[in-house]
């Protein structure tokens, strides 16, 4: 039997998966990342602990598998995207803490950029809003405020990357300082049409060219790992941004399939195929994962507060002891009893972009409970998430397709049966949810694996898509409507600072 080992490195955890050719899961490691939060809206890693318990859970997971490292054809790797992070190329250290993709700080950059009129320039070339969310703007703020790190990169000292290249970097003893297009694409700073850092934009943010990783297709040639670190030099033939590689581990590989993911925040892709197009309808257009040939294309839609929001209630409001409870506190109650929570902690993403709102909740009376509260969090994940779906399916419709027919969906809180049926209940579509929800991590060790010649192509893989159980609608489209509209109404409630 050949194994596939994924390193999926997270915003709350670093996991690593061994799969077998079959894409079935043979094994599980998994540890907590912490996360810094020096002020409101500033989000940090300690660049350390990604590489430590990344390495950490690669090593366990090998064990549980009962695998020597020779057992393993190849190795994937997929991230949080946005993340940013800058090291010295002579001792591999970070000169600052990673800047994650949910910070907020560089908001006043974006503002001057769209004040410069660069909108439309960033808006064609990379098919990404200025937004603080995309690492641009992170890679500038380290420049600009460390001190002396400026100094550094113009002399050529420094690298900057998403996760990924981070982690290939000590995977590889820094013999490697490269990136897939999918991550690249997350950056500002990358034409998504040529596949390449575009001067423009690298000018524009004052970004050295020196610090910038080699930008690779998502199966290719990233590298040998360092014995030491596994017991052997296995080959890193697959990298995908974590929305991405779900894409493809969820078997979407022709324009109009679309899924949804349900993690720290949620995101939704619908495959474009070969056609770049820009979204009406507050969408972002961002490159696919791709093995070598014609750039591909997905539209997608960020959430900032999905699963994060479940935190929340066990960690801020200690309503329950752990995430898996939240179930069935929210099915003790029938409804929400008319509450309507909008987790605009960290601002609303698409299709809204609100960066400077914040969270609220509304219609509580003396009757409301932490049950009902529970509910309201779960059912603000399916709101926004169907706002997502309709504007998705807008642009689909306005570009000469259909609108999406089912919802393909993964992550960790898809194993919550209430959200789904709610989910699908407010899309009016099936929500199918496949056999393997490790899907993020199963794209990664597919595009791995089709470096390595494992598999004939992406026919072969599809093949291997099952279904584990497919939720179908059982409100009326009437409901849904009102449900959608007491929805707004409460997101327009929502306190801009």
């Amino acid at each position: 039997m050949t194994y596939l080992l994924a390193l999926d490195q997270g915003t709350s955890s670093s996991r690593s998966v061994v799969f077998d050719c079959d894409g079935r899961v043979v094994a599980i490691a998994q540890r907590e990342v912490p996360q810094i939060y020096p002020q409101p809206g500033w989000v940090e890693h300690d660049p350390r602990d990604l590489w430590t318990t990344q390495l950490e859970t690669a090593r366990e997971v090998l064990k549980k598998a009962g695998l020597a490292a020779r057992a393993v054809q190849a190795v994937g790797i997929t991230n949080q995207r946005e993340t940013t992070v800058v090291w010295s190329r002579q001792t591999g250290e970070p000169v600052h803490n990673a800047i994650v993709w949910q910070d907020r700080r560089t908001e006043a950059t974006c503002a001057g950029l769209r004040a410069q009129g660069l909108t439309d320039t960033v808006l064609q070339k990379t098919g990404l809003r200025i937004d603080a969310y995309f690492s641009g703007t992170k890679l500038k703020w380290i420049l600009d405020h460390v001190p002396g790190v400026r100094a550094q990169a113009e002399r050529g000292e420094l690298a900057f990357g998403t996760v990924d290249s981070w982690l290939i970097w000590q995977l590889t003893g820094g013999q490697r300082h490269v990136t897939d297009f999918s991550n690249a694409a997350r950056t500002m700073l990358f034409n998504i049409h040529t596949n390449t850092w575009d001067d423009e934009l690298m000018a524009a943010l004052d970004i050295p060219a020196s610090l910038m990783p080699q930008a690779l297709p998502s199966a290719a040639h990233f590298g040998h790992v360092q014995p030491q670190w596994l017991g052997a030099a296995l080959e890193i033939g697959g990298v995908a941004g974590d929305q991405q590689s779900a894409l493809f581990g969820q078997a979407c590989f022709s324009a109009g399939m679309a899924k949804n993911t349900y993690g720290t925040g949620c995101f939704m892709l619908m495959h474009t195929g070969e056609r770049f197009q820009i979204s009406q309808n507050g969408l972002i257009t961002t490159a696919a994962a791709q093995p070598a040939g014609a750039p591909q294309y997905a539209l997608e839609g960020s959430v900032f507060m999905g699963g994060a929001v479940v935190q929340w209630l066990r960690d801020g409001l200690r309503a329950i002891q752990s995430s898996s409870e939240v179930q069935a506190l929210a099915e003790s109650v029938p409804d929400a009893g008319g509450v309507v929570l909008v987790p605009a902690f960290t601002g609303l993403g698409a299709p809204y972009w609100q960066p400077d709102s914040r969270g609220s909740i509304t219609g509580l009376t003396r009757g409301t409970t932490l049950a009902h509260i529970a509910r309201a969090a779960l059912e603000s994940i399916a709101f926004q998430s169907t706002a997502l779906l309709h504007a998705m399916s807008r642009d689909a419709v306005a570009a000469g397709g259909v609108a999406v027919s089912e919802l393909r969906v993964d992550g960790g809180a898809c194993v919550n049966d209430l959200l789904m049926q709610i989910q699908a209940d407010l899309l009016g579509i099936p929500v199918v949810r496949p056999a393997v929800i490790e899907t993020t991590a199963l794209g990664a060790a597919y595009l791995a694996g089709l470096h390595a010649g494992l598999y004939a192509g992406r026919d072969e893989l599809a093949q291997q898509w099952r279904a584990e159980r497919v939720f179908q609608p059982q409100r009326s489209r009437e409901w849904a409507a009102t449900q959608m509209a007491q929805w707004e109404r409460a997101m327009r409630q929502t306190v801009a600072v």
